[in-house]
């Protein structure tokens, strides 16, 4: 058998799909992989390659909306699986989806899979709005109805995302669909750190508004106005997204003292053991990643009531829910921290124990693997 994933973003290879790739080489399986920017002799390749992965170099733009470029994806796609002749693929985020789905179905791929990450930008506009987000929010569900009815079986990481594809009719009723609890997180690489002495606030995530990284900063300005000692910190990086982070905005944020900037990280770990809460404000995801990671290290997290960050945090257990945009909430939750200190180490131990039953990474690869039949 020869499986292939598609990817959008050719780091998520080893950062949130190692272990899956793993269990289908131990499976006898030879696996293959397509990504952007994986050019022949490129440190990612080499790694890839050396964990006896074969790859394929894919031109794909993640956020591009030029046709024609797009086009050319599914071509080379349809070209890749004609000569490798795969009998599974399984595509994740939005074009690796939609344009490895088609091409799939158009080049005769036996077992044909679908995984829904997360909706993120299109998916948070609002009917009739204007510009690229409203063009995307018109086309993007047709284009996943498109392909997803040419998928065997479609993954989802929250309820929610399965219930919109399914009440707007992008995924029907001869389409089977599972939620799987996010990429899961490997308890053994993320053990559980010491918390700090004072309160350090942590936000990991891409810099787009949709993550809540500007109602961080004004909820970490009001909790710093009562307590200066807090430190929030912040890592990622501006992206190409239409929805990113100006950089005059971010350079404000590190120049006032209100967030510690730690840039792009290849190793988040650091950051969360230095931290003694995560914070995501997101309006939404598929399952944070960045969130389970935290909670395998032991810490508490304050993120918001949309789809794919409630199911993480058990409101008053191991953390607390906040409205989304809702920057006094979110500042309160804070504050909370600072007031009883005790929580952070309460709650930080009930997220571990969720971790465990939830969102081990084995049993989320294994689910995923039995569902593909394999």
């Amino acid at each position: 058998m020869i499986f292939l994933l598609v990817a959008g973003f050719a780091d998520s290879l080893l950062a949130f799909r190692g272990p899956l790739l793993e269990a289908l080489l131990a499976r006898g399986l030879e696996v293959h992989v397509a990504a952007p920017q994986l050019a022949p002799g490129c440190p990612l390749r080499l790694r890839l390659e050396a964990r006896g992965l074969r790859v394929h170099d894919l031109p794909l733009r993640r956020t591009g909306m030029n046709p024609l470029q797009d086009c050319a994806t599914l071509l080379h796609l349809w070209r890749l699986k004609r000569r490798i002749r795969p009998t599974h693929v399984l595509g994740y985020t939005a074009k690796p989806v939609i344009y490895g789905s088609l091409a799939a179905a158009l080049a005769g791929v036996p077992q044909r899979f679908a995984l829904i990450t997360g909706l993120g930008y299109a998916f948070t506009g609002e009917d009739g709005e204007r510009g690229a987000r409203g063009l995307l929010h018109a086309l993007l569900p047709r284009l996943y109805a498109l392909a997803l009815r040419r998928t065997h079986k479609v993954f989802f990481q929250n309820p929610d995302d399965q219930a919109l594809f399914r009440v707007q009719g992008i995924l029907g009723p001869a389409t089977p669909s599972c939620v799987v609890n996010g990429s899961g997180v490997d308890l053994l690489e993320y053990p559980v750190a010491p918390l700090p002495v004072r309160p350090h606030f942590l936000l990991i995530a891409r810099l787009l508004g949709d993550k809540g990284v500007r109602e961080y900063a004004a909820a970490a300005r009001q909790v710093k106005n009562r307590c200066p000692s807090a430190v929030f910190a912040l890592v990622g990086w501006i992206d190409d997204n239409p929805d990113a982070i100006d950089q005059a905005e971010l350079d404000g944020w590190i120049a006032d003292g209100t967030l510690r900037y730690l840039g792009r990280l290849d190793d988040v770990r650091p950051a969360i053991a230095a931290c003694s809460v995560y914070v995501l404000p997101s309006y939404r995801e598929g399952t944070p990643r960045t969130v389970l990671e935290a909670m395998a290290m032991g810490r508490a997290v304050i993120t918001t009531d949309a789809p794919g960050c409630r199911e993480t945090v058990v409101d008053g257990d191991n953390g607390f829910r906040v409205p989304v945009k809702a920057v006094d909430e979110l500042a309160r939750a804070m504050q909370r921290f600072i007031e009883e200190p005790a929580l952070a180490a309460r709650m930080g131990a009930r997220s571990r124990q969720l971790a465990e039953e939830k969102y081990d990474v084995q049993r989320i690869n294994a689910r995923l693997l039995q569902e593909m039949g394999l």
